[in-house]
């Protein structure tokens, strides 16, 4: 029934374009998982509605203003949470509302706008341009070769950060690139399943993974054939019962998900 859908170049568009954010989010959800960074992702997720409101105020096309908003939300967070960890929550949280007010007042402002602004906090994965889908795979590649080159400085970030600091690697300045690469894969993965539930792919599929592997590159290996698996399914399921394909994927992710952590309890019993 799926193959039949795949005719239809809209639907091919998704599915590439599912495939390619699913790799994304593995690799990145991964890092974000092992330095626990879920909540701060959070914060930049919905911050970013900030930067959709200015961008429909101002006319620039909303993905740029919601880049270049979490970016620089994300940059503020990790400025904050090196230097005073005890109120890093409490930071994030107050970006995390005031982005969405800023949004939300900047809109209301904008008269006659005509942006289906409904499709960037839920998701509208079968209206992704074919740029955008090349905008994605050229940020996929440059993430997949950055992780290569510098893969040993980041285990040694994620697992023991005072560790490499003395064998010279420039953790601080990984962590500011985690967090701008969390920002732009989080404005990219929007348009999948929208700001609203974009939290949900990017820490799903890596957390379920690490209940698999015992490595690093394994779990961002298996985060990402996960996510493949969680899209592709979400994407079936909205076809063949006409519901919303953002909120389709993350149904199966968090499916998958209660599945793997009662598993998990029922081990430790």
């Amino acid at each position: 029934m799926m193959w039949s859908a795949l005719h239809f170049e809209f639907m091919r568009n998704a599915v590439l374009a599912g495939i390619i954010i699913s790799i994304l989010c593995g690799i990145i959800g991964t890092l974000i998982v092992v330095n626990r960074l879920v909540f701060m992702t959070g914060g930049i997720a919905h911050s970013a509605y900030g930067g959709i409101g200015i961008a429909i105020y101002t006319g620039i096309p909303p993905v740029f203003g919601a880049a270049i908003f979490s970016l620089i939300a994300s940059l503020i967070m990790g400025a904050v949470t090196l230097k005073d960890r005890q109120r890093a929550d409490t930071v994030i949280g107050v970006l995390w509302a005031v982005g969405m007010a800023i949004g939300i007042i900047f809109v209301d402002l904008s008269s006659g706008y005509n942006v289906d602004l409904m499709g960037y906090l839920f998701g509208s994965i079968l209206a992704v341009p074919k740029e955008e889908i090349c905008l994605s795979a050229i940020f996929t590649a440059i993430v997949i070769a950055g992780v290569c080159i510098s893969y040993k400085e980041l285990l040694a970030m994620s697992y023991d950060e005072e560790f490499g600091i003395i064998i010279g690697a420039p953790v601080r300045l990984l962590y500011f690139l985690l967090l701008s690469f969390t920002a732009i894969s989080v404005v990219l993965a929007m348009r999948m399943v929208g700001l609203i539930l974009v939290i949900a792919l990017i820490s799903i599929p890596p957390y379920i993974s690490e209940n698999f592997v015992s490595s690093l590159s394994k779990m961002m290996f298996l985060s990402c054939l996960f996510g493949i698996f969680f899209t592709l399914s979400g994407l079936y399921l909205s076809y063949c019962f006409n519901i919303s394909p953002g909120a389709s994927i993350i149904l199966v992710s968090g499916t998958a998900f209660f599945m793997s952590y009662i598993k998990k309890l029922w081990k430790k019993k």
